[in-house]
């Protein structure tokens, strides 16, 4: 089993299993495959040694896992602080960026908030 960035990769096709990786989606995944001239359709267990670490070197140019998990709470707590609409808006769960609430919010708030009006039975 391949492990690159301290993530386990499955044996999927290595332009899927990069996915896993926090911070690699699949067009970066296909951009690195292609830049070192490794096939898309090759499985993730099929991969060499030395595939594996220019794989390794390519990723490390990227911010991924733990540095872009911290980076991006950072982002949200500095929103937070200044008092930013944005930051209200991550502080409270709602939709961000200018969607509707009245109806459709049901991904970002759940289903916990109760409706007007409903009658229970």
């Amino acid at each position: 089993m391949a492990r690159i960035a301290g993530v386990n990769l499955p044996n999927k096709r290595i332009e899927v299993a990069l996915t896993y990786v926090y911070g690699i989606g699949r067009p970066r995944s296909r951009s690195i495959l292609n830049k070192l001239n490794i096939g898309l359709d090759t499985r993730a267990n099929d991969l060499t040694e030395d595939q594996e670490v220019l794989i390794r070197k390519e990723i490390e140019r990227f911010p991924t896992e733990g540095d872009l998990r911290q980076k991006v709470s950072l982002d949200l707590k500095r929103l937070h602080e200044i008092g930013s609409y944005r930051g209200y808006r991550h502080r409270r769960k709602l939709p961000v960026r200018g969607q509707r609430t009245k109806t459709n919010a049901r991904t970002r708030r759940g289903k916990g908030i109760a409706i007007a009006n409903k009658k229970t039975v």
